[in-house]
């Protein structure tokens, strides 16, 4: 599982997707989850706007990815 570290109190679906390297830019990561490509938690989320706290974790493409605080 990969982790990606935030500094603030959360972080958008669409943001952590481009700092985990699974999105090149933020239309990419728009369209792969209104595809409902995407899982937080287990479950499809179709919300780019989706905040992310330390703890959850996304999926897209077997990829696994933790926030966790700094």
């Amino acid at each position: 599982m990969q982790e990606i570290t935030i500094r603030d109190e959360y972080i958008k679906l669409g943001q952590a997707m481009k700092l985990a390297g699974l999105a090149s830019s933020g239309v990419e990561a728009k369209v792969l989850i209104q595809e409902g490509l995407v899982t937080v938690n287990g479950e499809m989320d179709d919300r780019r706007g989706r905040k992310l706290y330390p703890g959850d974790v996304f999926c897209f493409e077997e990829t696994e990815v933790k926030v966790v605080a700094l």
